[in-house]
């Protein structure tokens, strides 16, 4: 791979997987650097889709209970600042008596605002800086030993309801997931989640396959772009098909105590993913062996053997 002339779209990309098989699990691991946000060569084009969909989609791409209100600005408070500090060139905040000013260098936007004063700024503390990130922003509020989902702006969700979900407790939200209730999978995340502590954070890969290169891929969408997934043909699926990963982060809020899980989604062409070798084997390898159970929820069930066919017919003799 190293002596591969790779693109810089390659380079970057949240590759996630690290041996031949796949199962459900936590594979969170420190975060290093501790930041929550990251920005990419499609910022530009995700910022104004995102924007898109919270002005013709509202309820759909943003929920809060009144109760989330200090927990929204900590968490833009930690979102603007980690813009500040490693991205200096894009974006900047300053403090001039009580006054807060956030600029976007990369739209050339200038916001000042109070902290902690609504009426300083046009949308909720957490619709508003996540107009400014690719990540989507979901804050999961603690009580009586449990989390629950009180506050998001979600516009990337993988199959997914933010409008649905809102309220819901951790393993509630996820109970739809195959085995992860029955292999104890909920308890055990539920009590990392709990344990998380202030100033360390952790971070994750999630993955899917998806038939076509759609962001939005919500529930409520589904009669768009669920349908896609039978146009899939040995054909087509280097250009069609696309690798989906979600790099996810979580934050201990430590004023409010509650965790901010931010995800950014990534979409990667099987057609550039195979030009990596290590990588079209194992994905390969990783998708003959994957569980039915696990194929069904992720949505690739119906297309797989051709995906598979395509990879076959483009990796010679080395599968």
């Amino acid at each position: 791979m190293a002596n591969l002339n790779l693109t810089e779209e390659l380079r970057r990309f949240p590759y996630p997987f690290k041996g031949d098989t796949y199962r459900y699990s936590n594979n969170s691991t420190l975060l290093t650097p501790p930041r929550s946000i990251d920005i990419t060569g499609t910022y530009q084009k995700e910022i104004k889709l995102k924007r898109s969909l919270l002005t013709e989609y509202h309820t759909r791409c943003f929920q809060s209970f009144p109760t989330t209100n200090k927990a929204q600005w900590e968490a833009m408070e930690l979102v603007m600042t980690n813009l500040a500090t490693y991205f200096p060139e894009s974006f900047s905040l300053k403090v001039e008596d009580e006054k807060h000013i956030f600029t976007n260098h990369i739209l050339c936007e200038k916001h000042e605002f109070i902290m902690g004063d609504d009426s300083t700024l046009p949308y909720e503390p957490l619709d508003f800086i996540g107009r400014q990130v690719q990540e989507d922003l979901i804050l999961m509020m603690q009580r009586d030993g449990d989390l629950y989902l009180d506050a998001g702006q979600l516009c990337f969700p993988a199959n997914w309801s933010l409008a649905f979900n809102h309220g819901l407790s951790f393993k509630n939200i996820h109970f739809p997931i195959p085995g992860f209730k029955e292999e104890g999978l909920d308890e055990r995340i539920l009590q990392f989640l709990l344990n998380l502590e202030a100033g360390n954070p952790w971070g994750r890969k999630n993955w899917s396959l998806m038939a076509g290169n759609r962001m939005d891929t919500s529930i409520e969408t589904f009669n768009v772009w669920g349908k896609e997934r039978r146009k899939v043909t040995k054909e087509n699926a280097g250009e069609f098909v696309h690798l989906r990963v979600e790099v996810q982060k979580l934050f201990r809020l430590p004023r409010s105590n509650a965790i901010l899980f931010t995800i950014h989604t990534h979409l990667l062409s099987l057609e550039k993913l195979i030009e990596i070798p290590e990588w079209r084997n194992q994905l390969y390898q990783i998708l003959v062996e994957l569980p039915p159970h696990i194929a069904d929820y992720k949505g690739i069930s119906l297309y797989k053997e051709k995906v598979l066919a395509y990879i076959e017919q483009k990796g010679d003799r080395d599968l």
